[in-house]
């Protein structure tokens, strides 16, 4: 018999540093002219059923290909992923923000086949030279030779999808970082239109802060800075 299912899923239940499931987190971004905090982001994207795709400009992807991008963590190792994130802009005030505690969980095998593969942690041009250049959105800069500028985010275990994730709402756990974000999430799908029910449909709502003692830097900070209430969003048009 080869190696099935089952096995796999003992193997990652025996271990506290593995995970069955990839997180995409998000952040505040411009919708429609306006500012829109992490958690109406993140209602967007539900009701789309879509993630867009990063890209170089807005995303540190290699190439001209877009891709979405996970990490493989387990959910405490991803609430402490957000800590050091947080300390990182601390660090070096001139970085944008990559994400905060606000995202969706998937099962690994869903990811994988819609195309997600884990990424490679190389020096660029190196790692350009090992792969054909349609496979260069898989690259994430990975360099230790200047003590003074380290470059190493392999923390994040990182996958990537090429182009865009489409997926059922069925297959989604919500992560937000604690009360404030969740009850904020809560209104916005109450929000939505009638025949949209975010609510029944997701498999379940984590709380980051509930496992990270509380150093998940939470998103009130966001939308006091936005001044945007929460919208009754409608369902976005799909792309031509």
């Amino acid at each position: 018999m080869g190696y099935g299912r089952e096995n796999w899923t003992e193997k990652i239940a025996a271990r506290t540093d593995l995970s069955s499931q990839l997180v995409h987190l998000t952040r505040s971004a411009m919708v429609d002219g306006e500012k829109r905090g992490p958690v109406d982001v993140l209602i967007r994207i539900l009701l789309a059923r879509r993630i867009a795709g990063s890209t170089t400009a807005s995303g540190f992807i290699v190439g001209d290909v877009p891709a979405t991008c996970f990490q493989d963590a387990p959910v405490y190792s991803i609430a402490q992923n957000v800590y050091a994130e947080e300390q990182y802009r601390k660090a070096v005030p001139e970085a944008k923000v990559r994400y905060v505690g606000v995202g969706l969980m998937f099962g690994k095998p869903y990811v994988y086949q819609r195309g997600g593969r884990p990424v490679v942690y190389e020096d660029t041009e190196r790692a350009k030279r090992m792969l054909p250049e349609e496979e260069w959105w898989r690259i994430v800069r990975f360099d230790l030779s200047d003590e003074e500028d380290m470059v190493d985010w392999s923390h994040e275990r990182e996958w990537r999808v090429p182009g865009g994730f489409e997926f059922e709402l069925g297959e989604v756990t919500v992560l937000l970082p604690g009360e404030y974000g969740y009850r904020r999430f809560i209104e916005g799908c109450e929000g939505c239109r009638d025949d949209v029910d975010i609510l029944g449909e997701i498999k379940g709502i984590v709380s980051l802060g509930s496992v990270s003692i509380g150093r998940v830097p939470c998103v009130r900070q966001a939308y006091a800075r936005s001044r945007v209430p929460l919208s009754v969003w409608s369902r976005p048009r799909p792309r031509s």
